[in-house]
């Protein structure tokens, strides 16, 4: 038995009720996860903290839509903060054809080791640094599990356009995770013209 399904329940039916105590419940008990969520999609805190505030407010608008016999309430919110996401990239980025060869996407991965030494900041801060479409594609891909046809109907791009930039993300995180090997050798080239 679920010790949380109860109180969840009372808070869905208090924000069915417009009540405002069980809205700040519900805010509070998803807020958390719903804000490290909004922070691997959008560049600044400051749009994170729109995205959460305005995925809430459709929360709170559209409660009545939510039937619980269809699904988890948390599963619900998450896909309301991620549309929320795209909706304010969408305002900044501009999602062009890529000429690279979409067969090629699958190439270009990121080791493994590397990933396991980095910590959740210093990704998310790699992930950060990518163009605000790319990001988008990456993050609706790698982290969300959506196939390319998916997030080419959701963003409204071909499969190929959207191949492209997860390719592209992936080719611009493992050139800034990926130490350089000409720090390797530049202090032997340095000793040879020495002598």
């Amino acid at each position: 038995m679920n010790l949380f399904a109860k109180p969840v329940e009372q808070l869905i039916k208090g924000c069915k009720a417009n009540n405002r105590q069980a809205q700040e419940g519900l805010y509070k008990l998803f807020y958390a996860e719903m804000l490290r969520l909004c922070y691997r999609y959008l560049k600044s805190n400051d749009l994170a903290v729109e995205a959460i505030n305005t995925g809430f407010l459709k929360v709170f608008q559209n409660i009545n839509a939510f039937e619980q016999s269809k699904g988890e309430l948390g599963a619900w919110i998450r896909a309301i903060m991620v549309r929320t996401c795209i909706d304010l990239i969408r305002k900044e980025a501009k999602f062009n054809e890529g000429t690279e060869n979409s067969d090629d996407t699958d190439a270009v991965f990121i080791n493994p080791d590397i990933l396991n030494k980095l910590y959740a900041e210093d990704l998310l801060k790699a992930i950060r640094t990518l163009p605000a479409a790319t990001q988008l594609v990456f993050n609706l891909s790698v982290v969300e599990g959506y196939s390319h046809k998916e997030i080419g109907e959701q963003l409204q791009i071909s499969e190929s356009t959207s191949r492209w930039h997860l390719s592209e993300a992936k080719r611009q995180l493992r050139a800034t995770l990926q130490p350089s090997s000409k720090s390797i050798h530049e202090p032997t080239e340095n000793k040879n013209k020495a002598s």
